[in-house]
């Protein structure tokens, strides 16, 4: 008995990370892809330029996120300031 709870528990304990793992979205299509790209390019990103691929890509990257957001503010939040107990 002792030996099918370990058995139960070890299985249990390799399959627990599989299930984790599981795709849980749909597949990308052809389609959205091309569009991706479409955008990447727009915002900059040359596909052929591969001494340049890893600058220009999250550059590309995120003004797609920046246009796609509707925000066009640009910078940080500025912070306020705080003083201590005395």
């Amino acid at each position: 008995m002792k030996l099918v709870i370990r058995t139960l528990a070890v299985t249990l304990l390799v399959a627990a990370p599989m299930a984790a793992l599981a795709q849980t979205s749909q597949p990308v299509t052809r389609a959205q892809v091309e569009n991706q790209l479409a955008q990447l390019e727009q915002a900059g990103y040359n596909p052929n330029d591969w001494m340049h691929y890893t600058s220009s890509l999250p550059q590309a990257e995120m003004r797609v996120a920046r246009q796609n957001s509707g925000n066009t503010a640009y910078g940080g939040a500025n912070g306020g300031t705080s003083q201590a107990g005395k």
